[in-house]
């Protein structure tokens, strides 16, 4: 059987243009069972449709539909009719009058009538209730698919929708991916009364509709908080991956009035990881998604906010404030800032690859798409521990993986384990010294050029997804001019700020920088975005937690 619907969100709807036949029935449909189900009743056709479609966008079940017969503009029959591609689980009645039957056999044919009654009805007890009954049991019997709140419709090899998938996921939105090209799909938007050539198409809880969103206005809409709940903190955490959450728990935890702001969506890169094995307290291992979402509920639980889709543009000193800019020109401030922005990874520069982003080209593990590979040959750009994890984890449902290394071999740059793992794994083969050419396709990505790196040699292979993870680059660009950093773009702090045993010349106080502070006082950098740091997630918390205690040293002495 299948699973029992939410009775609030579950609908039984009658419809008759006669208000005091419209009335009697949704009466006696409440009394036998508006206490499980919602009894919503409608005086024509026409508004009983547009009552459907509202119910569709929020996502409401409709078990049963009550529909009279004779009615003007469109009859029962035509409603029906319409009305079946709206829902087509739903089980459908026509109310009829003896001298109609004959039109009640013919739409058993025409609409797949489940069932007509003869009006009156009564004794609903005898006539109306046995059938609503078996007609109930039957849609619970049936799929009908009860769907996540959030829903999503759009093309399959749509950047935008892909990035908006993986913006809901990250951030532990449950939601439905709904194809434009497959039933369900065309009914969502048809009922939100778009065309689908603007996609992605996101369907909110209360039935807003949102076409193409941008991250802001998406986050906003799925109860993501984006607003500080005050101007001023103790602490803002800018970044929400290892070292920012650890900050803010270790923060919030100490009573620091803390607020971490994130541009996407927390966990960084390690978010993304489909398997972590060597962290600390998880000898099964734990994926990123479980490591954040603990992480993040953490936080809450410890009074920390966290603000998601907020893009960071500046830093400012303002006396003892640290002035954090966002993109939109608001701004917060507080005593002290941890600067926690992780790295990206680098863009793959090999023509094809920037129009097929999205379409087959993906940074990141992107593990919203890794259900589509199963039976597919994928590749896998990148020798790390994010590359490795990857690997297996597509592995288990892909034709085969193919790892593709610029370098020697694994050993410098993936731990051990993994190495072991993936020389175990019978459909993963590694192609050292192998970088991507070209990347080709019209709709989607269809053809990869390889080139050996000591020959020179070239070989093209049929490819329609391709996973990247080269190299790091740090997302500080938004510091210049502000923050002392190396010329890759790494944050200087403590040591790395005195190498010659002075601190820097604007440095103001007489003591030095402490362990992670960078030149400007009270700011201070934890995680992947500081120069020289050791790019693992337990290193990371470790240094969030550790700035957190410099942070109270700071405190204590301005």
């Amino acid at each position: 059987m299948a699973e029992v619907a939410d009775p609030a969100r579950t609908v039984i709807l009658t419809v008759d243009d006669d208000p005091g036949v419209s009335r009697a029935v949704a009466r006696d449909l409440r009394r036998r069972y508006g206490a499980g189900y919602r009894i919503v009743r409608a005086e024509s056709g026409a508004s009983a449709l547009e009552a459907l479609n509202e119910l569709k966008l929020r996502g409401d079940l409709v078990a049963v539909i009550l529909a009279d017969y004779r009615m003007p503009q469109m009859n029962g029959i035509e409603f029906l009719e319409q009305a079946l591609n709206v829902y087509p689980g739903a089980r459908r009645v026509l109310l009829t009058a003896y001298a109609d039957t004959n039109a009640a056999i013919d739409a058993i044919n025409v609409v797949d009538l489940d069932h007509y009654l003869l009006k009156p009805w009564d004794p609903p007890e005898e006539k109306l209730y046995p059938v609503v009954d078996d007609l109930l049991t039957a849609w619970r019997s049936s799929d009908y698919r009860p769907v996540p709140a959030t829903k999503v419709v759009g093309h399959r090899w749509s950047a935008r929708s892909s990035q908006v998938r993986e913006f809901l996921a990250r951030n532990q939105v449950p939601y439905r991916w709904y194809s434009s090209d497959e039933p369900e799909g065309l009914r969502l938007l048809e009922a939100a009364g778009v065309d689908g050539q603007r996609l992605p198409l996101v369907i909110t809880p209360e039935g807003t509709v949102l076409v193409e969103p941008e991250a802001p206005d998406l986050a906003a809409h799925v109860g993501l908080a984006t607003t500080p709940a005050a101007e001023f903190y103790d602490l803002v955490v800018i970044g929400g991956g290892p070292a920012g959450l650890g900050a803010a728990v270790y923060g919030a935890s100490e009573g620091l009035r803390t607020v971490l702001v994130e541009r996407s969506a927390t966990g960084g890169q390690a978010g993304q990881s489909s398997r972590i094995e060597n962290y600390l307290g998880f000898p099964d291992g734990v994926s990123g998604a479980q490591l954040t979402e603990r992480a993040r509920r953490q936080a809450g639980r410890f009074g920390a906010e966290i603000l998601t889709a907020r893009e960071v543009t500046g830093l400012e000193v303002n006396g003892p404030a640290r002035v954090v800019r966002f993109s939109d020109g608001s701004s917060v401030a507080a005593h002290s800032v941890i600067l926690a922005t992780g790295v990206s990874y680098r863009q793959l520069l090999a023509p094809g690859c920037a129009d097929l982003t999205g379409r087959g080209v993906y940074y990141g593990s992107s593990l919203t798409e890794a259900s589509s590979c199963q039976g597919y040959d994928v590749y896998i750009v990148g020798g790390a521990n994010s590359a490795g994890q990857a690997a297996m984890y597509l592995a288990r449902g892909a034709k085969s993986v193919t790892l593709l290394v610029r370098g020697e071999s694994l050993t410098a740059s993936m731990s051990y384990y993994l190495i072991q793992q993936i020389q175990e794994a019978p459909n993963i083969s590694v192609r050292t010294r192998t970088v991507v050419e070209a990347a080709q396709g019209e709709e989607h990505l269809e053809q990869l050029v390889l080139r050996d790196v000591d020959s020179g040699a070239t070989e093209r292979v049929e490819a329609q997804w391709m996973f990247v993870f080269i190299g790091a680059a740090p997302l500080t660009d938004w510091l210049d001019g502000t923050v002392l950093r190396d010329e890759r773009g790494f944050i200087l702090a403590g040591p790395d700020l005195t190498a010659d045993g002075r601190p820097p010349a604007e440095w103001p106080l007489d003591r030095p920088p402490y362990h992670l502070e960078t030149n400007i006082p009270g700011v201070f950098v934890a995680g992947d975005a500081r120069a020289r740091s050791a790019k693992r997630v337990a290193s990371a918390v470790g240094e969030g937690a550790m700035a957190v205690m410099l942070v109270h040293r700071y405190l204590e002495q301005s």
